[in-house]
């Protein structure tokens, strides 16, 4: 998928203009501010009316819910904490117990309120809600943000599994280079609403060219070496 530009724009200021290609998948990282926000729901198209937002795209129809999929920051506030979790999939029982077991999760939780599952838990229901209409993309709002370390790898890698398995691509907005290495082979960085730096993952990680790459390098992997 290719995003030949993307252009968002608040009373003829220019908050966001870039464009990047989803080979497989993509990490479109930044620090708070950059800009990675509004892209995701310009994708989304949840950006506010006082927006304006000029998208150029080919490849997958931009339609949450049909060709996208959509994981959101916290699996807490994405579900209804007064209903069960089958009745919020609108797919039948056998769909949904197929993805609970491509999630990991014992179908049993299905009868269960929100608010008796852990995070994690919680977290691989958003993914099975986001993977039912089979999407061609899934968009990643730093899902495991809330989730402690070990829960948040276990689910970076279970994402990795799926797209293989169910053969999706995915962009995943995040402010974290680890999450970011450890689940995607091409890194997309912004600053100020601009593409600074893009290319293969570990290439970027190894020899970042712009002094802002390496700012947030140096964040997320102090005392750590990239280089292959």
């Amino acid at each position: 998928m290719n995003i030949s530009r993307l252009r968002i724009t608040l009373a003829d200021k220019c908050l966001v203009d870039i464009g990047f290609k989803i080979s497989s998948s993509l990490a479109l990282v930044g620090q708070s501010g950059s800009g990675k926000s509004l892209t995701l729901k310009a994708l989304i198209k949840m950006l506010p009316n006082s927006m304006e937002c000029e998208l150029e795209y080919d490849g997958v129809e931009l339609v949450v819910g049909k060709s996208i999929g959509f994981v959101p920051q916290n699996p807490f506030t994405a579900l209804s904490p007064l209903t069960k979790i089958r009745k919020q999939f609108f797919i039948d029982d056998v769909e949904v117990e197929l993805l609970f077991d491509k999630v990991g999760l014992d179908t049993d939780l299905l009868d269960r309120f929100p608010p008796e599952l852990s995070g994690g838990q919680l977290q691989r229901v958003v993914i099975a809600m986001a993977l039912c209409s089979k999407p061609e993309l899934l968009l990643l709002d730093e899902p495991t943000t809330a989730l402690d370390p070990d829960t948040r790898i276990l689910i970076l890698e279970l994402l990795e599994s799926l797209s293989t398995e169910m053969d999706f691509k995915i962009l995943f907005v995040t402010h974290d280079m680890n999450s970011a290495k450890s689940l995607c082979n091409e890194i997309c960085v912004i600053k100020d609403g601009k593409v600074v730096e893009s290319g293969n993952m570990n290439d970027i990680l190894s020899f970042p060219k712009e002094e802002y790459t390496k700012r947030l390098i140096e964040a997320n992997f102090a005392n750590r070496d990239f280089r292959l």
